[in-house]
């Protein structure tokens, strides 16, 4: 049991590709979609693609190229864009809103729910992901993810990895900085939390980017935790 377990008191969590098979959703998503409504497309290159422009669209946000936007509206954009490219140009309002919405509809790995479930008992556990508020709640009704609190970054208006989110879910939490534990399956998040004063967790998830995937296969740096998956890092924190 790691001895972080006396001072940390909330463990918060990067959600997409950490918590939420994100890529395997929105395929699996899809393709039924499509089949319900004749509509055919190559669904894992379009989320590929679409994941592809994640960090882009963000970074103008974060470098004041344009004012705050939810990611809901960044996803929207980006799906627009891509669509003629897939020969979904003559999509609807309402199947646009139903495809972009698909971020709302993503299902938990395996291991998350019944890790996450153990770590509350005894820990303030939240996301601390660059999803939205309404973007988030939705998905942690639709999987089943049992948070204390949803801690989006759209309540400090600074997307990770900026400065400002990590401390400011301590300080929504009231919590110094060490108190706080942000656990990914992302290196450079943990390397950007660890900068600001967090604990850090990491475990693998390494089909997140498909069968080819070639970054964030193992621990770039010696994390406070280092686990195999969400329920091993609730064995670590004493749960």
């Amino acid at each position: 049991m790691s001895s972080l377990t006396h001072t940390v008191k909330a463990m918060v969590f990067d959600v997409f590709g950490s918590v939420v098979d994100w890529r395997g959703s929105i395929i699996r998503d899809l393709t039924r979609w499509g089949e319900q409504q004749g509509v055919q497309a190559d669904w894992a290159l379009l989320a590929d693609k679409w994941r592809g422009l994640y960090q882009p669209q963000m970074e103008r946000v974060r470098t004041g190229a344009r004012p705050w936007t939810i990611l809901d509206v960044l996803h929207r954009e980006s799906l627009d864009q891509l669509l003629p490219e897939f020969g979904l140009a003559h999509l609807t309002e309402s199947q646009r809103d139903h495809v972009n919405r698909v971020w709302h509809r993503l299902d938990a790995w395996p291991d998350s729910i019944a890790g996450l479930g153990r770590l509350k008992c005894r820990y303030i556990i939240g996301p601390l992901s660059n999803g939205n508020v309404a973007l988030l709640t939705n998905m942690a009704k639709y999987a089943g993810l049992p948070w204390d609190a949803i801690l989006s970054t759209e309540l400090y208006r600074a997307y990770k990895p900026q400065p400002a989110a990590y401390l400011g879910v301590a300080n929504i939490l009231g919590l110094q900085p060490a108190e706080v534990m942000l656990c990914a399956a992302h290196n450079n998040d943990l390397g950007a939390a660890r900068a600001a004063g967090l604990k850090t967790a990491f475990w693998p998830r390494q089909t997140e980017h498909g069968p080819g995937q070639t970054g964030d296969l193992r621990a770039s740096e010696s994390w406070d935790i280092v686990a195999l998956d969400i329920r091993d890092l609730a064995t670590q924190m004493g749960c």
